[in-house]
């Protein structure tokens, strides 16, 4: 429900005190510009165009933990040129701060899961980039007999970003962005690249040593991870998995596929892979499955209008013949740049001669450098944002 048009800021928000005052729960006071009808601009759109084979995810801190501003991830890299990569968590409410909110893959080494169904970037070591909507399938056999689902790769049980899990996750094991489901049952995967050691808290774990023979297990959850090793963490009825099937000297072998919707398994070639959604091009239309990728909630019309049919500051993927493009657009800035809708997301990389594209993590993550330099100018009031991921030019 809209209220009406106000010369000045202090108008809006003087009657949206009043409204807060009454009851109402969430009203907003919006810059016109920004609203997702006609306007005139401005926008400062940065544009990378990437050769084949030059681009490639970095994790922020070098492990999933924690985040980084771009510009000294860019630094201490160093990188010819870089953008921010794929949504995360932020906060310890919502699981690990810093870990992708879907799927992120180095040189073929699974990282972190995928939101199933949702689209995401494919970075080839040589070749073309493509973009499709990828599925991981994880599950973990004990040598005893017996295998179960692996749930997740590091991060905390129970607490999945984004949701577009398997195992009986609650409310919904379809996307739904910015949104987090449970699950009190999970076997977790920690490797190295998780850091020192496994979240904390009750359950199960099993330590696995060469050739993912257990050489231990832990009565409670939180413990070290061995630089050569992985540990399964399991809670609820994952954790009595584990206890009955996980016993010293047995082996435990995980099992992960990564699959895309028209690609096939994407494992050969070892390629890296950024989070995203949703699509925006499919081969040279406008593409924009917003419901299916969990951007629209049905209890909540107003999501979608916030996040995808107003203007907010866009990072931005897209392929065509010749190589890779990495777009942002600077937003939340009236007068500088009024940021972009889903729908001018996908028009700006069509106009660049982009076959498919994807959304990137956006708002105030948005970031581009060359070299260690940031072009773009951060819509948060407290500057630069950390991130999680990247993704950076250069050999």
């Amino acid at each position: 429900m809209r209220l009406g048009s106000f010369a000045t800021q202090a108008q809006a928000d003087e009657l949206r005190a009043r409204l807060i005052a009454e009851g109402f729960a969430s009203p907003r006071s919006v810059y016109e510009g920004d609203d997702g009808d006609l306007t005139t601009g401005p926008w400062v759109v940065n544009v990378l165009e990437v050769a084949p084979g030059l681009a490639r995810p970095a994790l922020a801190t070098q492990v999933v933990p924690g985040r980084e501003l771009l510009t000294a991830l860019a630094a201490r890299l160093p990188a010819l040129a870089s953008v921010n990569g794929g949504y995360f968590v932020i906060g310890a409410a919502n699981g690990t701060d810093g870990d992708l909110a879907g799927i992120y893959a180095d040189r073929g080494k699974l990282v972190s899961e995928a939101v199933n169904g949702r689209t995401s970037l494919v970075l080839p070591a040589a070749g073309p980039a493509r973009i499709g909507s990828l599925t991981t399938a994880m599950h973990v056999h004990s040598s005893a007999g017996g295998h179960r689902v692996l749930d997740g790769l590091n991060r905390v049980p129970g607490l999945i970003r984004g949701c577009g899990g398997t195992g009986g996750d609650l409310p919904t094991e379809r996307p739904k962005h910015d949104f987090t489901c449970t699950d009190a049952g999970e076997v977790i995967r920690f490797d190295p690249v998780f850091g020192a050691a496994t979240e904390p808290g009750p359950g199960y774990e099993a330590v696995l040593g060469a050739r993912d023979v257990v050489v231990a297990v832990r009565d409670t959850r939180g413990g070290p991870i061995p630089p050569d090793g992985v540990v399964l963490s399991g809670t609820g009825d994952g954790a009595d998995w584990l206890r009955a099937h996980a016993r010293p000297g047995r082996r435990m072998v995980s099992r992960e596929t990564v699959r895309a919707e028209r690609i096939g398994t994407l494992v050969p070639g070892k390629p890296g892979i950024v989070n995203g959604g949703p699509r925006l091009l499919r081969r040279g239309a406008i593409d924009i499955p917003s419901f299916a990728e969990g951007f629209h909630y049905p209890e909540d019309p107003g999501f979608l209008y916030r996040f995808g049919l107003r203007r907010n500051p866009r990072t931005l993927a897209g392929v065509r013949a010749d190589g890779l493009l990495l777009v942002t657009i600077d937003g939340r800035a009236p007068g500088h740049s009024v940021g972009a809708s889903f729908a001018e997301s996908a028009a700006v990389l069509r106009a660049l001669g982009a076959r498919d594209g994807v959304n990137l993590d956006g708002g105030g993550s948005t970031a581009m450098t060359v070299g260690p330099a940031l072009l773009t100018r951060p819509s948060d009031t407290t500057g630069e944002r950390p991130i999680a991921d990247a993704i950076v030019v250069g050999r």
